[in-house]
Order: structure tokens, then sequence, then C-alpha cells
């Protein structure tokens, strides 16, 4: 196969505007705001989950706060029936030694489910103020996540900027190369290969290899229009580079 030299030199122009667009490809893909934004939003996503547990425990304790609240009401109504009857002296003497102790009694088991009420509803504050403290931190992780993706578009457009900028130089040069070779090129390049590689100092740049010796006084002998291709890494050849 042959091609002018010049049409193999503007190959490997492609070739580094190939390699270019393929680094800035990776380089969009690995930008640091995305790995910022990646832990963002997973705690995000952590804190969100924390809040829902937070909020169903309310519910749940709330619950139990309701109970405790009946049973210190029923308690408190009985209290108030028995103080009454004790009040309107309507109770015999036999009975009044038997209502004291009941008042009494009442009067312990009233305290008692105060106290548990009282604890039900400082846990409810604690949890309370938990959810708080998440949601502002939430807060604080959507303004932060919202910021990288901010930092993240710009960075983007920017390297997006030079993609298009090097691919339109790249359409514009292949437009100037022989179709043959482009080919050739091209179906090395989409096979997982270096598309093509100039030779320096008796090596590939392609696969960084040397060249033997007798490969070397061959090539040595062919026209310059002659497509050679690596032994190695069988990437287009180009020679005559400095």
């Amino acid at each position: 196969m042959k091609a002018s030299p010049s049409d193999q030199l503007q190959i490997l122009d492609i070739q580094r505007m190939d390699f270019h667009v393929a680094m800035l490809r990776n380089k969009v893909a690995t930008l640091p705001e995305i790995a910022q934004l990646n832990t963002t939003n997973s705690r995000l996503t952590v804190i969100r989950d924390l809040q829902v547990a937070a909020q169903t425990q309310i519910s749940d304790i709330k619950i139990e706060l309701s109970r405790s609240e009946s049973d210190v009401e029923q308690v408190v109504t009985r209290l108030e029936r028995d103080e009454k009857r004790l009040a309107d002296g309507s109770t015999s003497a036999k009975d009044l030694e038997k209502l004291q102790h009941e008042v009494q009694t009442l009067i312990t088991r009233r305290s008692e489910l105060e106290e548990v009420e009282l604890e039900i509803m400082m846990r409810i504050e604690g949890i309370t103020a938990r959810l708080n403290e998440l949601k502002a931190e939430e807060a604080g992780l959507i303004t932060k996540s919202s910021e990288i993706e901010e930092l993240k578009k710009t960075a983007t457009q920017a390297i997006d900027g030079e993609i298009a900028s090097t691919v339109a130089e790249r359409l514009s040069t292949v437009t100037n190369v022989d179709k043959t070779l482009l080919d050739l090129y091209e179906k090395i390049r989409t096979s997982g290969g270096t598309g093509a590689a100039a030779m320096r100092e008796g090596k590939c740049d392609g696969c960084h290899l040397s060249i033997n010796g007798v490969e070397l006084n061959r090539l040595k002998t062919l026209a310059e229009d002659e497509v050679v291709r690596c032994e190695e890494c069988r990437c287009i050849l180009v020679r005559g580079t400095k």
C-alpha cells in the first residue's frame, strides 16, 4: 500500500488529535468535582435516611406518649372522684379509711405515671433536636452539592469547548488524507490499538519497542510513499519524522 509522505504525516496529526480528544473525555469523566459530588450526595442520602428514621421514632414515641397521657388522665379522673367523695362527707365511717388509702395509692400512681410521661416527652425532645440537626446538615449539603455542580458544569464546558475545537480540526484534516490510508488507520484504531505512530531513533512511538536491525535495514530500502506497519503493535509506522 502506498500513500504520500504528506498524507502519512497528517495521519500522525489525526492520531495526535484522537489521543487528545480521548484524554479530554477521560478528564471530563474523572473531574475531582465528580468524586466530591458523589461523596456529598452519598452523605445527603444517609442524612435523609436518618431523618426518616428519626421521624418514625418520634411518631412511635408519640403513640406511646398518647397512651401514657391516657393512663394519667384515667388516674386523675378517679382521684378527683375520690377526693370529691372525701370532701362532701358522703362516705361512711366504715369506708372512709379504705377511700383514703385508695386516694394515696392514686396519688402515688399519678406521680409514677407523670414521671413516665415526662421521660417520654424528654425522649421526643432529644430526637427532635437531633432531627433539627439533620435538617440543618441536609440544607448545608444541598447548598454544597449545588456549588460543586456549578463548578463541574464550568469545568465540563471548558473541556467540551476544547474537544469541539479539536474535532473540528480533525474533520478539516481528514478531507486532505488519502481515504485508503485513513480507512486503514481507523480500522487499527477501532480495534483497540494505536492507529499510527512515528518511528524515532529506531523505535516505534506506539509500543515504544526497538525495531530489530533486519527490519530497520529493510525499511531503509523502501520508497518514502510505502506504508509500513510496526511488527509489534501493527500500527502505521510513519518514517521521516524528527
